[in-house]
Parts: structure tokens; sequence; C-alpha cells
């Protein structure tokens, strides 16, 4: 599977950014595909990604590769869940509107707020607009962030599953 880069791929990022970033385009790889995410599917996908990022075998490296596992595992556990809050809150856009690699962001920032061990709301925000931006841009990460926060408006009084 190939994997959307962005130009800015020198900077190395926290393994959670990395996590999140490889989750994401994991997930827009296997739509495009229409494939199931599956732990050997992302293995194969894990493996171009360490060398689009230039990754070595770091702790950095197992670090981000458990926590994309982690997240693309809730991602597609509660795809229905999230995809319904995505919709209920996109005002103005269909689901189907919103490009392929911003609904698999806002996907994946969604489920971390709702299943995230201790990451309070504000991070998975702030963290899926600077994807967005990186990805997709400026304009992208203003959607993203608004996108989110009336989620996060929404969501704030339920506990995490």
């Amino acid at each position: 599977m190939n994997s959307a880069v962005p130009e800015k791929a020198a900077v190395r990022p926290h393994s959670k950014r990395l996590g999140r970033e490889i989750a994401m385009q994991f997930l827009y790889a296997c739509e495009m595909q229409h494939a199931t995410p599956g732990a050997a599917l992302f293995d194969a996908f894990f493996e171009t990604a360490k060398a689009a990022f230039a990754i070595d075998d770091s702790r950095l490296e197992r670090r981000g590769k458990e926590y994309a596992v982690k997240l693309y595992t809730i991602t597609e556990i509660n795809r229905e869940e999230i995809d319904k809050l995505i919709v209920e809150n996109s005002r103005n856009w269909s689901f189907d509107r919103i490009s392929g690699v911003d609904r698999n962001i806002l996907r994946v920032a969604v489920a971390e707020m709702l299943y995230g061990d201790n990451i309070p709301a504000i991070v998975s925000i702030d963290e899926a607009v600077g994807i967005a931006r990186d990805y997709s841009g400026a304009d992208s990460g203003n959607f993203v962030n608004g996108l989110l926060n009336a989620i996060k408006e929404k969501i704030s009084g339920r506990e995490k599953k």
C-alpha cells in the first residue's frame, strides 16, 4: 500500500504523533483499496511507512507502531459510532464530501477522544489539526478544528469507555 507522506517529513514526530499519522494513513489506504484493516496488512503497510518516514529501529518506532495499532483498532471497532458523530456535527457538509484524508484524521481523533487513555480532548484536537495542515493544508486544519471542537462539546459529559 502506498501512503501519502507530507513534504515536511524531515521533522521527527514524537511516538504518539507518529502513531496518529500512521493510523490515519493506514485507515486511508484501506478505505481507498476497500480493504479491511488487520494485523498482517498493517505490518506490511508499516514497513513501507518506516521507509517513507526514515524511521530506524528505535524506541520511537516501537512506541509509534504500538500506538498506531491501538488507534486503528479502536477506530475500526467503533467506526459506526465515530462516523455518526462526524456526520451529526458536520454542518453543511455531507460525509462523502469530506476528503478521505480528512475523514480518517477525524476518525482517529474522535476515537482517541472517546477511548484514549488519559489523552485530553484538546490534545487530540491539536494533533489532528496539525496532521490535517501537514497532509491537507490550512483550510483542512481549520475544518478539522471546528468539527472536532463541536464533537468535543457534544461528548464532554460522557465518560471514556
